[in-house]
């Protein structure tokens, strides 16, 4: 899988670390919060979310719900809801840490694009203390369009100074992993359960398929 490989690029939520299930929580207290009904199928909404940026959407929600909120005002509310759940509550994905130590004995640049904030990536890397590890962030509030168009890849490629071709994707939703391919990259599909409906879409999108990163080296 790393043959020819000169960097690799992760996804954050669902992809580096266990977070998935934190968001629908999140998204149900908010709600409940400001008095309106969370909708029936709630699986299926946060799928209308996927690849939006953090800007997005918190657009999406303020336009859908009718929340009188400004677009800062609902952003600072998500974040401060999450940053205790990241901290405390929120495990990285199995094998992780060891496959980012690879990673850096094999001089592979790393570099994380995503659809959340910076603030609440580089929340999530120091509570695991491994924000040594990367090289270059950039999340989707940061180029022209979300995934699944390949903006937000990239522009982390070209941060990362390595072209496109030379670049591993990895990512937990058909969205991401279109962006990825969308961006001329290798894509791994990671498992996850809040997308496990969506394994076999996965499966078929992507180039590659994991349950954990220790099975990285058996590709």
């Amino acid at each position: 899988m790393l043959e020819n490989i000169k960097a690799v690029i992760f996804d954050l939520d669902g992809t580096l670390v266990n977070s998935m299930w934190m968001w629908k929580a999140i998204d149900v207290e908010y709600l409940e919060r400001k008095g309106i009904d969370v909708p029936t199928d709630i699986q299926a909404f946060q799928e209308e979310l996927e690849g939006m940026g953090f800007t997005e959407t918190a657009m999406f929600f303020k336009k859908r719900f009718q929340i009188e909120d400004s677009l800062e005002e609902i952003k600072k509310t998500w974040v401060s809801m999450s940053e205790e759940k990241y901290c405390n509550e929120v495990p990285l994905k199995p094998g992780v840490k060891e496959f980012l130590e690879e990673l850096e004995k094999r001089h592979i640049r790393i570099g994380i694009s995503s659809s959340n904030s910076r603030k609440l990536i580089e929340t999530v890397l120091k509570a695991h203390h491994i924000e040594k590890y990367f090289d270059c962030i950039t999340t989707c509030c940061e180029v022209p369009n979300s995934k699944p168009a390949p903006d937000v890849y990239l522009k982390t490629a070209e941060g990362l100074q390595i072209a496109p071709e030379e670049c591993l994707v990895f990512e937990d939703v058909p969205m991401g992993i279109m962006a990825g391919k969308n961006a001329g990259m290798q894509v791994c599909a990671v498992d996850d359960d809040y997308s496990k409906r969506q394994e076999m879409e996965k499966r078929r999108l992507a180039d590659y398929y994991i349950e954990d990163y220790y099975e990285v080296w058996n590709l």
